[in-house]
């Protein structure tokens, strides 16, 4: 009897100890999500935003941080960021990225209309990142990711009822009014309710397409800018003549002929405006030209699609125009220059239409190898110059029409320009000349085709890529 009892005692001292661990389990069960509540994970991404506070303005500024706050190395070619503003007008809108610690180049952005738009978003600015955007180690931030917002219209917007804007931040704050997703699923942020954030293309899934990868020694830009003042055109190594000289009209250089307008034939919708003017007085007379800053182009391929006008905007015609797009050097020993400048009307004592195309060797001699085409330009056309292995050629639309070698062709560092300008002033009364630029892109180590050119060019706006410039600085 002892021995069984004691085998009793065992079995129901087992028995008590198994539902003591059935109980705790069951309440550690039940107690789990007060728990987990109280103690939510870590997202593994953290967006910070900041922005200005008016409501009511040209141009938003949302500014943007990405942290790291997982405990494993996160890329930021799998991070996409979602930014929601309610479109005023019926406007379409644009963006540009001022400035980013990662460079603008590896940057792009996409605005997708949403597939159900709530009362605070109508839209989202999506983000995403090339290879070359690098890395966040565990804790890292991205820093400051400066962003411009702006309707193609170039009215004003207003902020007030966009999800993603908050008045109160003007300092860095986390803002889960800004969603993340690592790669495709999402990371940080409250998603829209009711599925509103799947978008006109979908919710996120799997890992995002990012930015493809720039080799070194490209320039591109769309000219997706908010105005003249924009600070992105001048981060971006653009420049707008205002100072004294020539060519064409003395000292009349202006800002005021530079603009960026919606236009439905363009890619992307938007172009750089190029805008002559003038009364038929010097006084009255404004002309317009960019150029670049800061990068030196010298070999390789120049490409840019132009909307040349045969006519002017406003006022009559017959005014002895050019309309141009070259690279040029310091006038010294080195004196380097591809010119192609368009005339609807001729001028120098020539009948238009015409197009000059130019290489120069000395603009103090007038030393230069030069081909006129007597054509009319009236409308878009791709314009393409090659500086390859001692041959510079230009080609109009895929068609080679000028080549010249030997000492003409570049020796020195140019800048690239766009410009219009008048070569006289025939006769009074008011007018308007516009010339339109849609794309600019740059090569400095081949020559390409046309056809490569628009592949190229076609594949930065199918990603959302609005500028790159991967060429070493000076």
């Amino acid at each position: 009897m002892g021995s069984a009892g004691s085998a009793s005692r065992r079995v129901w001292s087992a028995l008590k100890i198994l539902l003591l661990v059935c109980v705790l389990v069951a309440a550690g069960y039940l107690l789990y999500p007060v728990w987990r509540a109280a103690h939510p994970t870590p997202p593994d991404l953290t967006v910070r935003y900041r922005t200005d506070p008016t409501a009511v303005v040209a141009v938003a500024k949302p500014q943007l941080e990405v942290i790291n706050t997982s405990k494993k190395t996160v890329s930021l070619s799998d991070v996409t960021v979602r930014y929601y503003f309610t479109a005023d007008g019926g406007s379409a809108y644009g963006f540009d990225c001022v400035d980013a610690a990662m460079g603008c180049s590896n940057l792009s952005g996409t605005i997708v209309p949403l597939a159900n738009p709530t009362a605070d978003a109508t839209d989202y600015l999506q983000l995403t990142f090339a290879a070359g955007a690098g890395t966040l180690a565990p804790g890292a931030n991205s820093k400051g990711i400066n962003l411009q917002l702006f309707r193609l219209d170039h009215q004003n917007l207003n902020q007030a009822s966009d999800h993603s804007f908050n008045a109160k931040d003007t300092t860095f704050k986390p803002s889960k009014l800004v969603t993340a997703y690592l790669r495709g699923a999402l990371a940080w942020g409250t998603a829209l309710p009711g599925g509103a954030d799947s978008g006109a293309a979908g919710q996120p899934s799997g890992a995002p397409t990012p930015k493809q990868s720039v080799p070194d020694g490209v320039v591109f830009d769309n000219f997706h800018y908010s105005g003249p003042t924009d600070p992105a055109l001048i981060k971006h190594g653009w420049r707008i003549r205002t100072s004294k000289g020539g060519p064409g009209i003395p000292d009349t250089w202006s800002a005021a002929g530079v603009s960026f307008p919606a236009e439905p034939d363009a890619l992307g919708g938007q172009v750089l405006q190029l805008q002559a003017a003038t009364d038929g007085t010097k006084e009255h007379t404004t002309q317009a030209e960019v150029q670049s800053a800061n990068t030196p182009f010298l070999t390789g391929t120049y490409a840019a699609r132009i909307y040349f006008s045969d006519a002017p905007t406003t006022g009559n015609p017959g005014d002895h125009v050019n309309e141009s797009f070259y690279t040029i050097s310091p006038d010294d020993s080195l004196y380097s220059e591809l010119d192609n400048e368009y005339m609807p009307n001729g001028g120098w004592g020539s009948k238009g239409p015409v197009l000059d195309t130019t290489t120069w060797f000395s603009a103090k001699t007038g030393d230069r190898s030069t081909l006129r085409h007597n054509i009319s330009l009236q409308g878009w056309h791709t314009i393409v110059m090659t500086a390859v292995n001692g041959v510079a050629t230009y080609s109009l639309d895929g068609k080679d029409l000028f080549s010249s070698s030997g000492k003409y062709y570049p020796r020195e560092a140019m800048v690239v320009n766009f410009n219009t300008w008048f070569v006289d002033l025939p006769f009074a009364g008011p007018r308007a000349w516009d010339t339109k630029v849609n794309w600019f892109y740059y090569n400095a180590k081949q020559a390409m085709s046309l056809a490569d050119v628009q592949k190229t060019v076609t594949d930065f706006y199918g990603d959302g890529t609005n500028y790159v410039n991967t060429v070493p600085k000076p």
